[in-house]
């Protein structure tokens, strides 16, 4: 039934997009951009949203002389919601771009909207590698997690780390971060464990109480933003904060938007990623200070790549004068290079996701606040899944 439902979907799409009319020339750019503006990942949402905002406060409405309209949809984290969002977006209202995502499976769900229209989707969080290769329409503006996750791996095995323990949420991405992670420090001499939680109301005790017996040098973890920190909750409850076991992760784990609230907990946390709110360099001054002073709270990675998206945007438009083709627009946008807030990034040609710097974090305080301070850096990361397959 499942099967049936989906191809009944599919082909109701095709249908829907092959009955809509030629999108001609037109004054207005419309964006529409899906996230999880309510339910448990709905801090993502928030950030992306005010990201765009913020740019657009900076940038104006008005891009090769077109009104951009950005239609914000809220799809709840559910795929199906969201296939339906894009469908409607395309057909119904003719956005130019589709952009947003905060999870796997959502920006999975509307690629087939974007290839049979050809339409962009410009994705702003979504990080499992195979993604940018569901549909030739997609670019990415966020992450892989194999690209912020082999850095730590090899930082782990460098600091003495021989026996390590992953605990990853049980999709994409993390089954992503954990191959990653494990086949770095394998190669390394080292030895992994490996643990999955639901994503889905998480309980990482038992979990946990796995860690606590087996005793590892370091448990390296990868959660959704949102979740952090009822993981580090569970991490003192089970008083591994003081059992030596050395806490590692991607930066997922340690979000900036939440990071305060996880308290000293979180105090020693190492892990790499592409943005700290921390990293020492004026543009992202700038983006802090205007970003706290327009939505009163800090902005983390999901709102870097969500800014950094609307800028692809607006460059791919006026590479193409105006023009919305898709075809040409992603064109535009291949190979693409330009000085984000988290440092040079560019949009490799030939996979369509992007290629930045990975920093090696720690948390530390700094002027009564917690933050991911950098403390190394490994320069223009490609993503290591589609480089190994070159």
């Amino acid at each position: 039934m499942i099967a049936k439902r989906t191809f009944l979907l599919g082909a109701a799409a095709a249908a829907l997009l092959a009955a809509a009319p030629p999108v001609y020339a037109q004054d207005a750019v419309k964006i529409g951009l899906i996230l999880p503006m309510t339910g448990p990942f709905a801090s993502t949402g928030r950030q992306i949203e005010a990201a765009v905002k913020l740019y657009q406060a900076q940038n104006g409405a008005t891009v090769a002389g077109k009104k951009v309209e950005v239609i914000v949809k809220d799809d709840t984290g559910t795929p199906d919601i969201t296939k339906r969002l894009a469908q409607e977006l395309v057909v119904n209202d003719k956005v130019s771009f589709l952009a947003g995502f905060g999870l796997t499976p959502l920006a999975l769900a509307a690629t087939q909207i974007a290839t049979q229209g050809k339409v962009p989707e410009v994705v702003m969080a979504a990080a499992t590698s195979t993604i940018t290769e569901a549909s030739p329409y997609v670019v990415r503006t966020s992450m892989t997690l194999p690209q912020v996750t082999t850095p730590v791996a090899d930082w782990a095995a460098k600091n003495g780390v021989k026996k390590a323990m992953t605990m990853v949420a049980d999709y994409g991405p993390g089954i992503d971060a954990e191959k990653a992670f494990t086949e770095t420090l394998t190669k390394q001499g080292g030895t992994v464990e490996s643990l999955r939680v639901p994503l889905r109301n998480p309980d990482f005790a038992p979990f946990l109480q796995r860690v606590a017996d087996a005793k590892p040098d370091a448990l390296f973890v990868f959660v959704p933003a949102g979740i952090g920190s009822i993981f580090m909750k569970q991490f003192v409850e089970r008083g591994l904060d003081k059992s030596g076991v050395k806490l590692i992760g991607s930066g997922d784990m340690t979000d900036d938007d939440l990071l305060n609230d996880m308290g000293d907990v979180a105090l020693g946390a190492v892990t790499s990623f592409h943005y700290s709110a921390a990293h020492p360099s004026a543009e992202n001054k700038a983006f802090v200070d205007s970003f706290k002073k327009m939505h009163s709270m800090r902005p983390n990675f999901m709102a870097v790549a969500g800014y950094d998206g609307m800028h692809l945007i607006y460059e791919a438009l006026k590479k193409t004068n105006g023009a919305t083709g898709g075809d040409a627009l992603v064109a535009a946008m291949k190979g693409m290079s330009w000085t984000s807030p988290r440092g040079p990034i560019s949009i490799d040609p030939q996979t369509r996701d992007i290629i930045q710097n990975v920093y090696i974090r720690k948390v530390e305080r700094m002027d009564g606040e917690l933050y991911n301070v950098e403390f190394d850096t490994v320069p223009n990361v490609k993503d290591p899944v589609k480089a190994a397959k070159k």
